[in-house]
């Protein structure tokens, strides 16, 4: 008679809370935010080749350039959605093979996807569209360089209210949805294959080194839903053109994207963001969930 593999509840609230923040800052303050400028630079100037993605770049600032939006947005960003998906995802694991019989896969799946939709609905929203305006507004003069993040943010709530500096949030839901269910999802069925290949059993732990190289397969997440990222940086972005409808919704920013770069444009930056993708989920799956893990132990002892 096969025994089923007992499911405990992880301690997480605080503890999972503070791990995430502290690594979703690690993460940004390091390549996260030079990868995320070139990603959002790509997408939003689509005829640009890579190189001239980099020479844009660096023209709007030098080496300081890779880091536009760093403070205070992206910062703001770190230091909650970490925490918020470290939380989310880890409660949301638990009840699916708790309370609901869902295997590794399934419940990490269900997890990422509850995870990115809290990140997008708390603080992501203003805090990934900022980034983006600050990425993608002129700065040919010198009154425009002297411009702060503050001042542009000022400006756009005193014209647009609310709805202004959430532009986009829809889309950054599904992005986020899909984001961290394919994530984890990948992340998941690789530690199950790592398991299976090492004879482990479905309860026994991972090594640090084999928990960072099942993470790093989420890297092809963005493979699958790189076009919601294109619509949504397509829909917060302040780079000029005339012909770029107002007030675009998803379905009609997604048409126009592929009249004017066709199937490639909405795919464009996708290199990039699998290399960014496959850089937070080294942080927050794999780094995270081992030293998670370690500090169970540790409460628990």
């Amino acid at each position: 008679m096969s025994t089923q593999p007992v499911i405990e509840k992880k301690k997480v609230n605080i503890s999972n809370i503070g791990i995430g923040a502290i690594l979703n800052l690690m993460e940004v303050c390091t390549l996260g935010q030079p990868l995320e400028v070139m990603k959002t630079t790509i997408a939003s100037n689509r005829q640009l080749s890579m190189f001239q993605g980099i020479k844009h770049v660096y023209s709007r600032g030098g080496f300081k350039g890779f880091f536009q939006g760093l403070w205070p947005w992206a910062i703001i960003e770190a230091s909650t959605k970490g925490a918020v998906l470290m939380f989310t995802s880890s409660e949301v694991e638990y009840y699916a093979q708790a309370k609901f019989g869902y295997g590794t896969l399934g419940a990490g799946v269900l997890g990422g996807i509850a995870g990115g939709c809290a990140q997008a609905y708390t603080t992501l929203g203003f805090c990934t569209c900022m980034k983006t305006v600050e990425m993608t507004r002129a700065k040919s003069s010198a009154e425009e360089m002297a411009k702060s993040s503050f001042q542009v943010f000022k400006e756009i709530y005193k014209k647009e209210g609310i709805v202004g500096i959430n532009k986009g949030i829809n889309a950054v839901a599904l992005r986020q949805m899909s984001n961290w269910g394919l994530r984890f999802g990948f992340s998941r069925y690789s530690e199950d294959l790592i398991k299976k290949f090492k004879g482990k059993g479905v309860n026994d732990p991972l090594s640090a080194a084999e928990r960072m190289i099942a993470s790093c397969s989420a890297a092809f997440a963005p493979c699958l839903n790189q076009f919601f990222e294109v619509a949504r940086i397509e829909m917060q972005s302040k780079t000029v053109d005339p012909n770029r409808p107002k007030n675009m919704n998803m379905i009609t920013c997604l048409q126009y994207i592929y009249k004017t770069s066709g199937v490639r444009g909405l795919y464009k930056g996708v290199t990039l963001r699998m290399a960014l993708s496959g850089y937070q989920s080294l942080f927050m799956i794999g780094i995270g969930g081992h030293i998670k893990e370690l500090w169970n132990q540790k409460i628990n002892a």
